[in-house]
């Protein structure tokens, strides 16, 4: 919650700045002399100092709640306690007075281990304990090992630091809490803070030295490149069959009655099914090799581009077919002039969906059998707990796909002028 909150808080103060600061300097174009904006879509661009401070503040936070060395450390988030502390519990036996005793826990870091220090175990049947406990880890503590009565012998902790305690209830104390287990133990958990354990979220520098380790050494016999390059090469292959059946295939059910009664239960029936449920059956039809991973991307792709097709000719403006057909206009000159250029924007909404969708499915694809790509790289990096190389290939994957959605939109604007101008 309290990222969020941080988020939501750097979102409003950057959008009152930035809007009354650049508001007074904005380009004086066309779309700027628009006196009606609010629903044109040609006149909302991207505010590219929101972009800018958009990313900034992904790493700003990324950085703050990971304790970053790229970071001055007054802007660090309260991290997980280190050090030395103490607790106090009171124990009781039948036929004694509760006896008090002190506890002494060593936090160390997970990456240094260290010995309990030594204490003096002090006067009464409960002697003084010493534990030591790494970062961001729990451990009990077996009070009444060295104490003159024991739980065997019917001594059991009713206390930490003067407040009752029973079993499964917790008692905060100076830098964690304590927590009695069902058999009476006490369970020390030192402080967290708010910094994530590297386990889950390694620092940014962290991940940016495995980039590099791998990039010059590899993973699992294949460069870095050849990963990426597998997963790009079945990702476009699956999105360019996908696209060449699904084409044709939304064209005619949007100008057939008959290929549209067809085909519209099948379209719709599939579209709502995920890729990943049809991993089973791909294995079992195209085994588990190339052509399958292929398959499975061609199918993610298909249905989207299919129905974006279908929209776009659905979406031709009758008063448009009309007017060519009074000016002597063949079918297939109304084809060629007015429904494929017409459709031309929806299938390349269509096409930057899938594409997505492609990128989100080729990770899934590569569980089976794959001994390259940017999937299987993450896939066997998570079951070693190498978070690291899985963010990595997430920020990879994300980056390749952006650039792929840039190049679309940038031969959206070339091919497609007239998007958006009536």
């Amino acid at each position: 919650m309290i990222p969020l909150l941080m988020y939501v808080a750097i979102f409003v103060v950057a959008f009152f700045l930035v809007t009354k600061v650049v508001s007074g300097v904005a380009a004086k174009d066309y779309t700027s002399l628009k006196t009606v904006t609010f629903g044109d879509e040609s006149a909302v661009r991207p505010n590219r100092a929101a972009g800018i401070i958009s990313i900034l503040t992904i790493f700003l936070m990324w950085g703050v709640f990971t304790g970053s060395k790229l970071l001055p450390e007054f802007l660090h988030a309260p991290g997980p306690f280190l050090g030395t502390t103490e607790f106090t519990y009171t124990a009781q036996a039948e036929g004694q007075a509760p006896d008090d005793a002190t506890v002494t826990v060593l936090v160390f870091p997970r990456e240094t281990p260290a010995d309990a220090p030594g204490v003096d175990p002090g006067d009464g049947f409960a002697k003084n304990d010493s534990v030591a406990i790494a970062q961001w880890r729990t451990g009990l503590v077996n009070v009444s090992r060295n104490d003159e009565i024991s739980k065997a012998d019917g001594a059991r902790v009713i206390a930490i630091n003067g407040k009752k305690i029973a079993p499964g209830e917790t008692v905060k104390t100076a830098n964690g809490s304590v927590t009695l287990s069902d058999k009476g133990t006490p369970n020390f958990a030192p402080s967290k803070g708010w910094q994530m354990e590297p386990l889950y979220l390694p620092a940014p520098e962290e991940v940016w030295t495995r980039t590099l380790q791998i990039a010059s050494e590899g993973f699992r016999n294949f460069t870095l490149w050849e990963h990426l390059g597998y997963s790009l090469f079945r990702v476009v292959v699956g999105f360019l069959l996908g696209a060449l059946v699904g084409i044709p295939l939304g064209y005619a059910m949007g100008l057939s009655n008959w290929f549209r009664g067809w085909f519209d239960p099948i379209v719709e029936f599939m579209r709502p099914v995920p890729p990943l449920a049809l991993i089973p059956l791909v294995i079992i039809w195209a085994g588990i090799g190339e052509a399958g991973k292929i398959i499975l991307l061609f199918l993610a792709a298909l249905w989207i581009m299919a129905i974006a097709a279908r929209s776009g000719v659905s979406g031709v403006k009758i008063s448009k077919v009309h007017a060519a057909y009074s000016l002597g206009a063949s079918k297939w000159q109304i084809m060629r002039y007015v429904i494929i250029p017409n459709s031309l924007p929806e299938i390349f909404t269509g096409a930057r969906v899938a594409m997505g969708v492609c990128w989100g499915t080729v990770v899934a694809a590569e569980l089976v059998a794959a001994e390259q790509g940017a999937g299987m790289m993450i896939m066997t990096a998570s079951k070693f707990q190498n978070t690291d190389i899985v963010i990595m290939g997430i920020i990879l994957i994300g980056v390749i796909g952006f650039g792929i959605d840039m190049l679309m939109r940038a031969a959206e604007k070339f091919l497609v002028p007239w998007k958006g101008k009536g």
